[in-house]
């Protein structure tokens, strides 16, 4: 059963006209002071001092261990009160540098909506954390929170060996001194798990399981990495010939190591696989490639996984603590089967099939690419360039913006040559509620629009649905609710706009197949030589009961889309199965969310955080 969809379609508050404010440190000061001070006194009922009743909170693993969103004072109250057996925040202090020091924003020119933003940095009973404060004024004089973010970012006591805190690296500093070995000797027991099991064990050794990996290694977590290719980057390598990365190369690197200066901007797919393949190395990551699992099982009284694992042919048994399935934030493809489809005399297969054009003769050959998301542009486009005559066929609006233009208006400001430094863009970047980005992106998607005018324009006549998503709001709510539904231009609109590769509308589908052609539920048939079904994945939680087993996928949550509060479904967070992580998504979101995946998993291991609840 499918979890219930929530829209989450907000309005922003209506706020006194306010002024640029020279004040905004000050005013910020006070406001932390009185924070801190309800925090100290355990008084909740008075957050009506310093809290709008329209405010938003959202906690990752501050506060306590889940990702959470309150919205509304009352429910902020409840929930602060509710987790104060954690502890209370303390030792308040604000971002007094850079660019996320206190500071006056407009954020909405047409209405005058405008708030003081400041990162501030805190600490709990058990670590340190950070979080972004967000100040309006409700009524003149007046300044109240309008959103708070909190995150844990340390651990007290387990704190990462990074910059002044790195291992010295000389051999009588290492445990057991000179008789353990030389680093290579120890790599290499390491590496192979001979003195015992590891802590962990991550399943994909994409961007998900080598960003974590990292992470948990950093941490003192032994993790074990396993991928069923012959090499690491294989999952992007194995990809359409023509894949490149759809995001900039500052907001894509990965933890700890950025791309160098020199990298391009989008990442060929190939030259990505080389990336993670030197990660690996680099960061001394333990990966056994040419692995699979065989079986899994839970002890639940144990809190302990029994994996028997096949290596290059070998079977090994392991017993981590924890698993994290990590292959990508999509589950099995969806291939639909239609009527007629065993008489059809062409080659139909699914778009996650697809390697290059040029594996087929397809000059002057028919061909059918049914979707018009990311995967389905690049694969018509890489047909047309083979010679090959084609369609895409519509059945709804797909929302489009330019790699040259929308994406660099995306990340204005964050994630950007001279900008900030990642790791605090990383924190602000992700620190409103998802609704209220949601509400906040409609102007930007208008904008994109704008600055777009004659790409939409030309698609539209070319008879190219454009959908802009619930309320408007543009990519980011289609990529968390639905993991889909838009492209990315890489060159593939213009020529539809050129009328080179052809736009059919089918709102009803595909009814069936002929010997040679579709037949489209309004009547109509589509000679084509080649149908290619671009037609997306399932979710997520569909490849671990094919990898591991109906046992532990039936305790798992669906994954992915929104839930009640405003966070997503079993990713990063409690997935419903005890000691069974979920975790994906673009380079970037991995980069970021990894660090939470990988201090939830830590603070188990050392009794910090308290045992899961079996389902």
């Amino acid at each position: 059963m499918s979890p219930q969809r929530y829209d989450h379609v907000i309005q922003l508050p209506q706020t006194a006209p306010v002024n640029p404010t020279p004040q905004s440190q000050q005013i910020a000061q006070e406001w932390l002071n009185k924070l801190e001070n309800i925090f100290t006194t355990g008084e909740f009922s008075r957050l009506d001092e310093i809290f709008s009743e329209d405010s938003w909170w959202r906690d990752i693993i501050a506060l306590q261990w889940d990702f959470r969103t309150l919205h509304g004072r009352k429910r902020i109250e409840e929930f602060l009160h509710q987790n104060r057996r954690h502890g209370p925040l303390s030792s308040f202090r604000l971002q007094e540098t850079g660019h996320f020091q206190p500071k006056f924003e407009i954020v909405k020119k047409d209405t005058g909506f405008a708030w003081i933003s400041s990162l501030f940095h805190f600490e709990t009973p058990i670590g340190r954390g950070s979080g972004v404060l967000r100040l309006i004024q409700e009524e003149p004089g007046s300044w109240k929170a309008f959103s708070v973010y909190t995150t844990l970012q340390e651990l007290k006591g387990f704190e990462e060996p990074l910059g002044t805190k790195r291992t010295y690296g000389t051999l009588d500093s290492m445990p057991g001194g000179v008789a353990k070995g030389n680093w290579l000797e120890r790599r290499q027991r390491q590496l192979d798990f001979v003195e015992e099991h590891p802590q962990v064990l991550i399943i994909g050794a994409g961007q998900s399981g080598l960003n974590l990996g990292a992470r948990l290694q950093s941490l003192g977590v032994s993790t074990l990495i396993i991928d069923k290719n012959d090499r690491v980057g294989d999952n992007w390598r194995k990809r359409y010939r023509t894949l490149v990365t759809h995001d900039p190369a500052e907001f894509t690197h990965m933890a700890y190591l950025p791309f160098p200066k020199n990298w391009p901007q989008f990442t060929p797919k190939d030259k990505l696989g080389d990336w993670f393949e030197a990660y690996a190395s680099l960061m001394e990551l333990n990966v056994w490639t040419k692995t699979t699992v065989s079986t899994a099982s839970y002890e639940d009284s144990k809190g302990e996984w029994m994996v028997e694992l096949v290596r290059d042919g070998k079977q090994r048994t392991i017993r981590p603590h924890h698993v994290v399935f990590c292959t990508g934030h999509a589950g099995e493809p969806l291939i639909p089967h239609f009527p007629g489809q065993h008489d059809y005399q062409g080659t139909v297969y699914h778009g996650s099939q697809h390697e290059d054009a040029s594996n087929y003769d397809v000059k002057g050959k028919k061909v059918l690419v049914v979707g018009t998301g990311n995967s389905g542009h690049d694969i018509a486009e890489n047909f047309y360039h083979n010679g090959a005559e084609v369609t895409m066929l519509q059945r709804s609006g797909t929302y489009v913006l330019t790699l040259d233009k929308g994406v660099f208006i995306l990340h204005e400001g964050m994630h950007c040559e001279n900008g900030p430094p990642t790791e605090q863009s990383d924190i602000v970047g992700e620190s409103l509620p998802f609704p209220v980005q949601f509400a906040l992106n409609i102007d930007m998607t208008k904008r994109i629009a704008e600055e777009e005018k004659e790409t939409i324009e030309g698609l539209q006549r070319a008879g190219f649905k454009i959908e802009w998503g619930i309320d408007n709001s543009g990519i980011a709510r289609l990529y968390y609710t639905r993991g889909g539904g838009y492209y990315v231009d890489v060159g593939c609109s213009q020529l539809i706009i050129d009328g080179k590769i052809k736009i059919h509308q089918s709102p009803g589908g595909i009814s069936g197949f002929k010997s040679d052609s579709v037949v489209l539920k309004d009547g109509t048939s589509l000679k084509a030589d080649i149908v290619v079904m671009a037609t997306g994945y399932d979710n997520m939680k569909t490849t671990v009961q094919k990898v591991m087993g109906s046992k532990i996928a039936d305790r798992c949550n669906d994954v992915w889309d929104l839930d009640e509060e405003g966070e997503l479904n079993a990713m990063w967070r409690p997935s419903g199965h005890p000691n069974f992580w979920f975790m994906g998504g673009n380079l970037a979101i991995c980069r970021i969310y990894s660090k939470y995946v990988a201090l939830q998993i830590k603070a188990a291991e050392e009794g910090l955080r308290p045992p899961a609840i079996p389902n």
